[in-house]
């Protein structure tokens, strides 16, 4: 049976009606899961991820149910031309495919914690929750990121800047070796020692780009008891609390990584009470070190001005999402960020006129200024992700989209608070800040140039027909 080949560009595979019911024939008789075909009840389910902006739409659907079922779909997917992509959660979304074959890899779940090593073993559609779940009893933690419902391979991917990130790098820091199924299907483990080409690009630019990782082994890292949380300043004097964090950050001990946000918060029954519907000036983060010396370092805000409402507190790290407070529902969002070396006060301007709540505005929901450097800074030389990870402060803007009538406006409210900002910025992308066409179009911009070189030799070596095609690596 045929089918149209993989398009470089980025087209659409499109089987025939003839043709189709055949193919999923044929997938259904070489794996163990699912296999859904449009308009197959299961088919929207299995394409929905987290992010409801990103919509995909391939003519098959794989749900593994064991990394056997990703070899055979992926040999599959190459014996058909069929190009693919690749999704756990659907936090972190690429290019939505468009025709080829969506692996869904969120039955993949298992986690296993080798507590004499300090290693986890992770499959490839685990969250973080199970990944503290399973190292809290043995006092060690993951360098995971803001919300445990985020897919850990994925999120791993892409770099990863969590609350321990000053203290301990990125995620993909920790990797000690990857199980990999390449385009054409082979099952790989992939280490420094046996591939360290492919295990350099795998950390922190291997998401969707490269094959799919079935399973990661992490190194864990003693951390059971945090001082963390949020203080609650009114909304009206954040410009003032973004200068003093932009000058108190910087001369903080590495045991702390911390943020100032503006967040408006919606007026449902997932927010606290006291912030519901409200928009508040936020200095929040998680002190990793001894308990007492995190107190005494948030005191010297609360010595400064007295927070409206203070969420500080020492508490154990598997209570990590109260730090962030992400949403848990699936929403359509659009995210973007950007790098900067300082935050001279015309940049703080822009960034406090356009998410603070007024008349006629976009609905950014969140504008965070999370200070980098420390350990996340000094692994850049070598890492393959430099560019996104070598700035001193790192931008998120997130923008709910409760109408896709208004989806073109958000993007136009993003686009030109970027361009606003673009005289202050490094000019580079942390890829897990970036979703959609955008972390496509912006990919380039997380890798210095040299690097950009070996990882175009790399894809080129590994997916010459560029089967797998999310953006990452341009």
């Amino acid at each position: 049976m045929t089918a149209t080949p993989a398009s470089p560009t980025g087209g659409p595979e499109n089987l025939t009606v003839r043709t189709r019911s055949s193919v999923l024939a044929q997938l259904r008789a070489r794996i163990a899961g699912e296999v859904f075909g449009p308009g197959d009840p299961g088919y929207r389910e299995a394409c929905a991820g987290f992010n409801r902006m990103v919509t995909h739409r391939p003519a098959v659907v794989a749900l593994p149910e064991n990394p056997f079922d990703v070899v055979e779909a992926v040999r599959f997917a190459a014996e058909e031309g069929l190009r693919v992509t690749v999704q756990a959660t659907g936090h972190g979304t690429g290019v939505p495919i468009d025709g080829g074959l969506l692996v869904n890899t969120s039955r993949l779940d298992g986690v296993t914690v080798d507590p004499i090593a300090r290693t986890a073993r992770i499959s490839a559609g685990a969250t973080w929750k199970t990944v503290l779940t399973a190292a809290a009893p043995f006092g060690l933690a993951p360098l995971m990121g803001s919300s445990s419902g985020v897919g850990a391979v994925g999120y791993t991917l892409g770099g990863g800047f969590g609350w321990l990130g000053r203290r301990f790098g990125l995620a993909s820091d920790a990797v000690r070796s990857f199980d990999l199924v390449t385009p054409d299907g082979t099952p790989r483990r992939i280490t420094d020692s046996s591939s360290p080409e492919l295990f350099w690009a795998l950390r922190g630019a291997g998401a969707g780009s490269l094959g799919v990782v079935t399973a990661m082994e992490i190194g864990l890292v003693e951390v059971s008891t945090v001082y963390a949380g949020n203080l609650f300043y009114p909304v009206d004097d954040a410009e003032e609390i973004f200068a003093r964090f932009r000058d108190w950050a910087p001369t903080r001990p590495e045991e702390l990584t911390s943020a100032v946000a503006i967040l408006n918060l919606p007026p449902t029954d997932d927010v606290p009470e006291p912030l519901r519907g409200g928009s508040f000036a936020v200095v929040r983060g998680c002190w990793s070190g001894d308990v007492d010396a995190g107190r005494r370092l948030v005191d010297e805000w609360r010595e400064w001005r007295t927070p409206l409402i203070d969420m500080w507190d020492e508490r154990p790290f598997t209570d990590a999402d109260a730090i962030s407070m992400d949403p848990v529902e699936p929403m359509p969002h659009l995210v973007t960020t950007e790098w900067f070396e300082d935050l001279p006060d015309d940049a703080i301007d822009v960034i406090a006129r356009r998410v603070r709540p007024a008349a006629g505005s976009a609905p950014l929901v969140v504008g965070e200024i999370r200070h980098a450097g420390g350990a996340v800074a000094r692994a850049a030389a070598t890492a393959a992700n430099d560019r996104a990870r070598s700035g001193e402060f790192l931008l998120e803007l997130i923008a709910a989209v409760p109408d896709p009538q208004v989806a073109l406006a958000v993007e136009s409210a993003l686009r030109v608070t970027r361009q606003e900002l673009a005289p202050f910025v490094t000019g580079a992308v942390y890829l897990n800040l970036v979703s959609g066409p955008e972390r496509a179009a912006r990919a380039y911009a997380a890798f210095g140039a040299e690097n950009r070189r070996r990882l175009a030799g790399i894809k080129a070596a590994v997916d010459p027909s560029r089967r797998f095609s999310r953006g990452d690596i341009v």
